[in-house]
């Protein structure tokens, strides 16, 4: 039987890589400190932006 290289093949192989991938991920990493994980949106907590084109300061 000739298998086609159509797109469901190509999905479905893509899919059960990604899956694979992420379980690998899941198996091997340390579990989430959801305490010690930075705020994903710090509006008005006091806190300096950091790391972005918007924390550079403004050149006139």
């Amino acid at each position: 039987m000739k298998i086609l290289w159509s797109r469901r093949p190509v999905a479905i192989a893509v899919a059960f890589l990604l899956l694979g991938i992420l379980a690998l991920d899941s198996g091997v990493s340390a579990p989430l400190n959801p305490f010690a994980a930075p705020s994903p949106i710090a509006l008005g907590s006091g806190q300096a932006a950091g790391g972005a084109h918007c924390a550079a300061p403004a050149v006139r």
